[in-house]
């Protein structure tokens, strides 16, 4: 498996060093191993997390609570995923898909509620739009 150097970690991410130090400190990320040196040693898995972070604070607009939870979910999905890939039995695998199944609600039930607050913003945005353009209207004529 590949290791990382945070540097080339902060380059593929687009982040500081010092953020990814950060959303370690707080749990967002978990620890890299480290060389006898004491360096950060990341995984491409550092990186594919550090790509979701990004993705539920810039795209989704969520806080670090709601990162730290969103990621929470990711991370026990991941786990169940690897349970359901092991098992052969076909109730534990279906048992497995339940599990999944109501983190993945969980998830959309986040991005739905971050949805609908911006479908609320653009409605009042678009109210003070057609204000101003109102405005413009009486004054042009």
């Amino acid at each position: 498996m590949d290791k990382f150097k945070i540097d080339d970690v902060a380059k593929e991410s687009g982040l500081t060093k010092r953020t990814i130090r950060y959303y370690e400190e707080i749990g967002v990320l978990f620890p890299p191993e480290r060389s006898e040196g004491g360096m950060r040693l990341y995984t491409r898995k550092h990186i594919e997390r550090l790509s979701q972070i990004v993705n539920a604070r810039d795209v989704l607009g969520f806080s670090l609570m709601e990162i730290q939870d969103f990621v929470a979910i990711r991370e026990k999905m991941d786990e169940q995923k690897e349970v359901y890939l092991k098992t052969g039995e076909a109730e534990q695998k279906l048992q497995q898909l339940k599990e999944m199944k109501i983190m993945v609600d969980q998830q959309l039930d986040m991005v739905d509620q971050k949805l609908n607050k911006m479908t609320e913003f653009r409605k009042e945005m678009e109210h003070i739009q057609k204000r101003i353009n109102d405005g413009i209207t009486k004054m042009s004529t």
